[in-house]
This record gives C-alpha cells, structure tokens and sequence, in this order.
C-alpha cells in the first residue's frame, strides 16, 4: 500500500513540475511577443481599393520600409477608414496612410502628424468625382438633379473625402442631400470602397456616384474598370493628396527615413495601389480646406 501512495505521490509532483515548466514557458513566449510587438513600427492603411488587390502591394512596400529603418514593419490593410482612426487614437499603430478627411480627424483626436503625401502626374492633388453610365442621358450634375427622386446615387466610404464629405457637401448646396436618410433621391447608399462605386455604376446598379478621381483613373488604366462605359459628370475643386502621417510621439529622425524612403518608391505595384505617380513631403497646413469642410459637415467642432 505504501508503494502505491509513493508512486501516487511522485506522479503528482511530476505533473506539478511539468506544469510550472509549461506556465514558465508560456510567460517566456508573451514577453517575447510583447517585444517583438515593441520593436515594430506598425502601419495602418485605409482601403483605397479592395484590401485583397492592396495587400500585395503593401507587402513590397512594408519589405522597403523593413531595410530602411532599424526595425521590424509590419503595414495592414484595414477593413474601413475609421478603424485607422481608431487605431492611431488608441496608440495601436506608429504611422497611418488615411484620407484627407480621416486624417484632420485623427489629428483632431490624438495629434496625428502629416509627414508624406502622393503625386499624381506630379502633382499632390485631386478631385472627387461624381461618375454615371455612359447610356445614361445626363451630360452634367444640373441634369441629373433635374428629376432626383428618379436617381439611385452612391457614396464610398462614409469617412471618404471625394467619395462622400465633397460631394455630400455639393448635393446639400444642390438642395438634394443632407443625410443617407434624408434626401430627395430614390435611394442612397455606401459602397465602402471607390472601386465598388465604380463597378455599382458601370453594371447599372446605381445612377450616379461619387470617386476618387486618382483612383478611377488608375481603376481605369488597369482594365479593373471600363472607361468606355462610364462619364464623368461633376468635379469638384482641387483636393490635397491622401496623406501618410505618423504618431505624435515620432522622432525627427524616423520621420527623416521614412520621409526619404517614401521618395524613393517606383514600384509600380505600390504606385498603381494609390493611383500615385510618386511621393513628396507633406505638412498638417496642406489640410486646412479639409479641415474646414469637416467644420462644417460637423464631423470636427470649431
């Protein structure tokens, strides 16, 4: 009997032992991840296009910023603009490539710094589009409001600049929009993306929509869209380029690198993500009209 209770005892103090092993290892494993995680400059992306068709691209770009900078990076592509946002408020990424828009909001909420933005032909700006099919009669955005309650209209993203704070703000202007829910459209809806409003035009399933005109040109460039079947209707003024703006704890030096790597991008691929040509240096000054629609959209108080 007392062999039994020896044994049963050894076997216990093996199983006790074994245990503390594994839980001692497991805190080796967290607090190797936790440093890992500190020694990483995160970036988060808003989705431009579709996150699949991004991520490639992202991939060679977080390789150049890897060799660039004496630490790991790690770019995601985010499912929706305003969890960029989120994630720079809440100190969960070190540099974000947001909207015009996202960014005056984040630099609102947690002191986000503009440091890059992209060139399009050589220059940083663009303009919102509103786009319909080309069997459509409408040759101007005075035709197609002449009958709206006729008109099913798309917007992209809700935090999108050219695909919704512009143009919402001509369509209020218009007297035609000041809400999703009120309007004096057939239907209003967003898309989520500046490559599924160009699609919901070109297949009919919308009237009219509004985009990114760097994009939709790069949409078109690569046969992703049909430009043969779509017109443009409407365009604003010219809009400063999305920028790249980092937390504001960044030192000058990192931005210094990350300043002069971005400059010198050429690959294609990542170019062709953004609709860019190129990169150039950018300031939180650039965003001032920005700031001021969102003023008075409501979306920052004064």
């Amino acid at each position: 009997m007392k062999k039994w209770i020896y044994l049963a005892i050894i076997i216990s103090l093996s199983v006790l032992l074994s245990a503390c092993g594994n839980d001692q290892e497991n805190d080796q494993a967290d607090e190797q991840e936790n440093n890992n995680a500190e020694d990483t400059f995160t970036i988060g992306v808003i989705p431009a296009q579709t996150e699949g068709e991004m991520q490639q691209a992202m991939d060679k770009l977080q390789s150049i910023l890897d060799e660039a900078m004496e630490e790991n990076v790690k770019v995601d592509v985010y499912p929706d603009y305003n969890g960029v946002v989120e994630a720079m408020n809440y100190d969960k990424i070190d540099m974000a490539y947001f909207g015009p828009l996202t960014y005056v909001v984040a630099h609102e909420k947690s002191g986000a710094k503009a440091i890059i933005t992209q060139l399009i032909d050589g220059e940083p700006y663009y303009h919102s589009y509103i786009i319909t099919h080309k069997d459509n009669p409408w040759g101007s955005l005075e035709d197609l409001l002449a009958n709206p309650e006729e008109i099913d209209f798309a917007f992209g993203d809700p935090n999108s600049t050219s695909g919704a704070l512009i143009p919402e703000i001509e369509l209020q202007d218009q007297g035609v929009y000041q809400s999703e829910d009120d309007h004096s459209f057939n239907s209003v809806r967003f898309t989520g993306s500046h490559d599924a409003t160009a699609l919901a035009v070109q297949n009919k399933q919308v009237d009219a929509g509004a985009i990114d005109s760097a994009i939709y040109n790069q949409l078109v460039e690569s046969g992703k869209v049909d430009g043969d079947q779509i017109k443009t209707i409407w365009k604003s003024e010219e809009l400063f380029q999305y920028p790249w703006a980092v937390h504001q704890d960044t030192d000058e030096e990192t931005i210094a690198t990350l300043q002069e790597t971005f400059q010198g991008i050429d690959d294609e691929e990542i170019l062709n993500a953004f609709g860019a040509t190129g990169f150039t240096t950018a300031t939180n000054e650039d965003y001032k009209s920005i700031r001021d629609a969102a003023v008075k959209q409501g979306v920052i108080e004064e």
